[in-house]
């Protein structure tokens, strides 16, 4: 891992850029700590420079409540190279939507499935690195989407504890299997008038989760309309699970 960049935002958060072979990503530490800090790994669909504004917040309230935070540079967003598979598939799905036509699960298996096939070896690897530094302990939480990606870690990988999945993006039918195996406790975001979601299949995957412990939190309001109350729960959730 080579830090590239690094500033002290206004609350005393220390923020790093990083590149981790031809990963990209970010890490938030907070301004003191006694001990390591625990970890959390920020999902988001992709877009650093897009998503940033979103995501140095999540990182902020992460860091008030004494965990650092990581984020990376999905395969084939922002800078990274792109897939021509992927992206006929994404064109695929943006037809349909804009049509008002349903969404074929094989569309959804030709854009999500590779994704999720390269991202979580990636994830890994990152955790790998930041469970190196000296500044850096666990327990591990992972939070945000794409939900899929959420569901492979939360069964593949031990080092996680707990994780909050945001719904709201679609997930290929192999992916409900795998949230049979899924045991970790959850804490799921689902925005109830999400214009890109389907509700009954968000709330069938709740269902589908095999974990004794999972919670869904529902709020009126479309994909970005979360409120602020809900992250104040999903820190609260951590709290209990990664401290």
């Amino acid at each position: 891992m080579r830090f590239t960049s690094e500033q002290r935002l206004d609350d005393g958060v220390l923020e790093r850029e990083f590149t981790l072979g031809e990963i990209p990503g970010i890490l938030w530490t907070p301004a003191s700590a006694s001990a390591p800090a625990p970890l959390i790994l920020l999902g988001h669909p992709g877009g650093l420079h897009k998503m940033y504004p979103r995501l140095v917040a999540r990182a902020r309230q992460s860091a008030a409540e004494g965990f650092a935070a990581a984020t990376i540079e999905l395969t084939g967003s922002g800078d990274r190279p792109r897939s021509a598979a992927a992206e006929q598939a994404r064109a695929d799905l943006r037809r349909a939507l804009e049509a008002g036509e349903p969404v074929d699960e094989e569309v959804v298996d030709r854009l999500v499935l590779p994704l999720v096939d390269k991202a979580v070896p990636e994830w890994q690897a990152v955790l790998d690195a930041l469970l190196s530094l000296p500044e850096i302990g666990g327990p591990v939480g992972y939070s945000g989407g794409v939900i899929s990606i959420g569901i492979r870690l939360a069964v593949v990988e031990p080092r996680i504890s707990a994780a909050v999945l945001f719904a709201g993006s679609f997930v290929p039918r192999a992916l409900f299997e795998e949230a049979r195996q899924v045991t970790i406790p959850l804490h799921v975001l689902l925005q109830w008038d999400d214009e890109g979601n389907d509700r009954q299949a968000a709330l069938d995957l709740f269902d589908a989760f095999g974990s004794k412990e999972k919670t869904l939190h529902a709020n009126m309001g479309g994909h970005t309309g979360v409120p602020q109350f809900a992250g104040e729960d999903a820190a609260r959730f951590f709290g209990r699970h990664l401290k």
